[in-house]
């Protein structure tokens, strides 16, 4: 009688080390911070939302890279201050058979991608604690954001001229 496994671990090997690969090691609230100044008075009407999102990235040890997606949300009715909202959510990704050329932009892009609909999660969940209707965000286009991102810098090169004497 032969032992024969069921095929999954050998098709799991045999597909390592074949292509790009980006695994999600961790993720985890790197920073969370709530103010409700305008609770417990309702709001009245819709208030005016003010979004921001940074992203940075960095290399870690073992060939691991941590993400952060950093989110601000602050609310104001008649320039009142209603809530602010501040989360960094974070990941470890470790990478597999990309380029080095290629980091930055999986990192900034595919790394994100995954660790926003949670963050969108925490965001909706902390508003709504806070009394007021959950704040669902709309997805955020990482690749469109990466490539603004990388023209503001071409532009901002261009625009230093190298001077002569």
């Amino acid at each position: 009688m032969s032992e024969q496994g069921n095929g999954a671990d050998n098709g799991a090997a045999a597909g390592e080390g074949t292509g790009p690969r980006l695994q999600v090691v961790a993720q985890y609230v790197r920073d969370l911070s709530f103010e409700n100044p305008g609770a417990p008075g309702n709001v009245q009407g819709r208030p005016q939302i003010d979004f921001g999102v940074d992203l940075q990235a960095r290399r870690m040890e073992n060939e691991q890279f941590e993400v952060e997606l950093k989110l601000r949300v602050s609310a104001k009715a008649e320039e009142r201050p209603i809530f602010l909202l501040e989360l960094v959510y974070a990941g470890m990704f470790a990478l597999h058979n990309i380029a080095e050329d290629l980091l930055e932009k999986t990192l900034l892009i595919e790394g994100p991608t995954l660790l926003f609909p949670f963050a969108r999660r925490i965001v909706a969940d902390a508003i709504r604690d806070g009394g007021m209707p959950p704040l669902m965000i709309e997805p955020i286009d990482f690749a469109g954001l990466y490539q603004a991102k990388q023209a503001e810098l071409q532009q901002a090169r261009g625009s230093v001229q190298p001077q002569t004497a």
